[in-house]
């Protein structure tokens, strides 16, 4: 059984989180938790390598199964084996998606502050990116309705993040609703990024995109994995759910030599992800929780300047630092003056240099080694 408190020794083992920074440097930045992955994934990789043949993969067909299971168990949603479309990740994804969709000159949305492979991603493509932030509130983040249109008339597709990284937000049934009708009228094409659909907090459930309307389904591509939940991001797995069958085969032809076929590996992986490891889940989603609760609690005790607004979903936090005035950046600060690496809020956009992303998917004891250490850099 998985001992979450346990703090594992990553440097040496090719970790690109605790690579960045020299030893001294506590990293809690890239968005990957610091817990084993479950046992039955790990025993599943092995059993896989019990054959030394290691050549090309292609999902099998109890892998697809289990997908269509799941998205029946846990959304109500029916999808068909054939609508599923396995990827090396979500970036690849979502990238593909407006290569595939969309032709130079077309306005991209996006709702900043938002990742950075979601917000440079436009670009790739000589698309025009437009922006609806969301907007922070008493009790959470929220859209503006008329500013998403505003900016939606301009676009051809819409790139949705849910739950929201890196605010936390998991977007309501209303607000859904919202965007399938607003979408719907102005003909755009939903791709939407539900990568931590699984990491929700206080007895929220996740709602994809596509399951709100028919015509939601139609336009909508929806990006998933096992890779946040279980921590399995190395082994390069995810898939796209099209149920509109002419825009999944123009997705499918748009990899054009750039997006290869899966990590054989990961396909065994996500299997036992989704097949044995809910017991992992559960125990793992009860500990980030607890973490969440224990960031906030130490954030409102320690640094009342600063402004968090708690996650609802993710193991990621966003932190308003603007009050404490620290120079060059709140970033920046803490890695000179306390030894801590945060995400900089700059790589979420241009208005947001005034924030840190801090990841508190990690044993409890390094949670509490990060406030310390902006602590220590504070009475400097």
């Amino acid at each position: 059984m998985t001992n979450f408190d346990a703090v594992h020794d990553r440097r040496g083992t090719g970790s690109s989180k605790w690579s960045k920074y020299s030893s001294d440097v506590l990293p809690m930045w890239v968005a990957d938790m610091d817990f084993p992955a479950a046992p039955e994934i790990v025993e599943a990789i092995r059993d896989r390598l019990e054959h030394p043949m290691l050549g090309y993969g292609v999902a099998k067909d109890d892998l697809r199964a289990q997908i269509v299971a799941d998205m029946q168990a846990k959304y109500g949603w029916a999808v068909l084996p054939e609508e599923i479309v396995f990827l090396p990740g979500v970036e690849p994804g979502f990238n593909m998606a407006l290569k595939a969709m969309l032709q130079p000159g077309d306005g991209v949305l996006v709702q900043s502050p938002v990742y950075r492979p979601m917000l440079n991603a436009p670009g790739h493509w000589n698309l025009v990116r437009r922006e609806a932030p969301l907007a922070p509130t008493d009790t959470g983040w929220v859209m503006d309705a008329d500013a998403f249109e505003t900016e939606l008339i301009h676009s051809k597709a819409f790139l949705l993040c849910n739950p929201q990284n890196p605010t936390g937000k998991v977007f309501t049934q209303a607000e859904l609703e919202t965007i399938a009708e607003l979408c719907h009228k102005h003909d755009t094409l939903i791709i939407s990024d539900e990568i931590h659909c699984d990491l929700l907090f206080d007895g929220r459930r996740h709602i994809p995109m596509a399951t709100i309307s028919e015509d939601a389904a139609r336009r909508t591509i929806t990006l998933m994995a096992a890779s946040k939940t279980y921590n399995i991001a190395g082994l390069k797995t995810a898939f796209a759910i099209v149920k509109n069958k002419a825009m999944r085969e123009t997705f499918a032809a748009s990899r054009l030599g750039m997006v290869d076929s899966v990590n054989i590996l990961g396909l065994e992986a996500t299997l036992a992800a989704f097949a044995k490891a809910g017991d992992w889940k559960a125990r793992m989603l009860s500990y980030i929780e607890a973490n969440r609760n224990y960031l906030s609690a130490e954030v409102e005790r320690h640094f009342p300047e600063i402004r968090l607004i708690k996650s609802e979903g993710t193991f990621l936090a966003w932190l308003d630092c603007s009050a404490l005035g620290l120079k060059p950046s709140p970033q920046s600060f803490f890695l000179e003056h306390g030894k801590v690496g945060f995400s900089s809020g700059l790589e979420f956009g241009e208005a947001y240099g005034q924030y840190i992303r801090v990841n508190f998917g990690c044993p409890r004891g390094l949670v509490a080694d990060g406030i310390e250490r902006m602590r220590s850099s504070l009475r400097r």
